[in-house]
């Protein structure tokens, strides 16, 4: 403990040590929390799963806090969900036919960005047994302006209504729907009008315990910590699970690399002559080689494995312009008097160089 603690005083001497050692430490703090919270068979179901899992995720958005760096914020997503409690949907039977019924669906949200999102999407949930409902579509702006959005034909237990690709309602509106439906009425440039809007579904049913969920998705700019990509994925998960991968790849690497340069560069300067020759040149010779197109190379050629990525960076970086520096220092140490005095004792040239040289550096 005394050792460790002396180490540490004397790193404090040192800010650039410093400022590393906070950066490692940071780095190996985001690998835990990431092993913990985020499973690697979890993420990989995450990463390589359906558009099922990033339905409600926008498409190529931009982190979240790129919204300090600009004078309005972009949206981000907006998501009402009649399941989740807080939409108070109704269910009026029909007096006439006690089989029928009208399904209430009041999507209310605020929206407070001047910015547009990127669509609007609705998604359907039906249980019914042979008749599936029928539902028609209404928007309220807070304006008090009502557009009749359109109708839906329930087909199957699941369905996506995706109004900014509707047509007739991007005719009616004369611009796409995600900008029509909330745009401010009058304004030169198209500017959101902000405020509360609602989306009203009504669905009537033709059999009795038919039900109706409706999702309602305005894709905002802006996701997350990192955004995504194409897919809709978070990129976070990418990140984060890059972190702990990254770091054990750095850290093997640079150990494995510093030790084997440490061992060929005192073996070649105890002995000299033609050993000292031989990896002089091959030292040469791998300086000017390119290490990131080799990389790349080995990746298409053979596979893209963490351990030959690895094993190629271990043995392209051995033979670096640290053999060098390790042979100058090295040379001041074997003409020391203590290495004279073992050689005097019978010491042999591996005890000389694993107990004496290397130890010294």
């Amino acid at each position: 403990m005394k050792r460790i603690w002396s180490t540490l005083q004397d790193l404090r001497r040192y800010p650039s040590a410093v400022i590393g050692l906070v950066i490692i430490l940071a780095l190996v703090g985001v690998s835990i929390y990431t092993l913990i919270a985020l499973p690697y068979s979890e993420a990989i179901r995450l990463w390589r799963g359906s558009e099922e899992d990033w339905y409600n995720v926008p498409e190529r958005a931009s982190p979240a806090w790129v919204n300090l760096f600009t004078a309005h914020d972009r949206p981000e997503t907006i998501t009402v969900n009649s399941q989740d409690g807080t939409v108070e949907k109704t269910v009026t039977p029909n007096s006439n036919n006690p089989d029928n019924a009208t399904i209430s669906i009041p999507l209310t949200f605020d929206y407070p960005y001047e910015g547009f999102p990127q669509e609007i999407q609705v998604f359907f949930k039906a249980k019914y047994e042979e008749k599936a409902p029928f539902v028609t579509v209404s928007w309220l702006t807070p304006a008090g302006e009502e557009i009749k959005i359109g109708k839906v034909a329930i087909k199957g237990a699941s369905q996506r209504y995706p109004l900014s690709q509707d047509k007739d309602l991007t005719d009616d509106l004369g611009q796409q729907a995600h900008v029509g439906l909330l745009a401010a009425p009058d304004s030169e440039e198209p500017v959101a009008l902000q405020g509360t809007y609602t989306m009203q579904i009504t669905a009537f049913t033709f059999e009795p315990e038919t039900d109706l969920d409706a999702e309602l998705v305005l894709y905002g700019q802006v996701h997350g910590l990192a955004g995504t990509d194409h897919r809709r994925r978070d990129l976070m998960i990418a990140l984060l699970w890059g972190t702990p991968i990254a770091l054990s790849f750095g850290l093997l690497a640079a150990v494995f690399t510093t030790g084997l340069t440490m061992v060929i560069s005192g073996i070649a300067t105890w002995f000299g002559g033609w050993v000292d020759e031989i990896i002089q040149r091959v030292t040469e010779i791998n300086m000017v080689l390119p290490f990131l197109p080799i990389l790349i190379m080995v990746g298409i050629i053979y596979n893209r494995s963490l351990w030959l990525m690895l094993t190629a960076t271990i043995l392209l970086s051995i033979f670096t312009g640290a053999i060098k520096t390790y042979r100058a220092m090295f040379i001041q140490v074997r003409e020391s008097a203590y290495i004279e005095a073992a050689q005097a004792y019978g010491a042999s040239n591996g005890r000389l160089i694993f107990s004496y040289l290397i130890p010294r550096l």
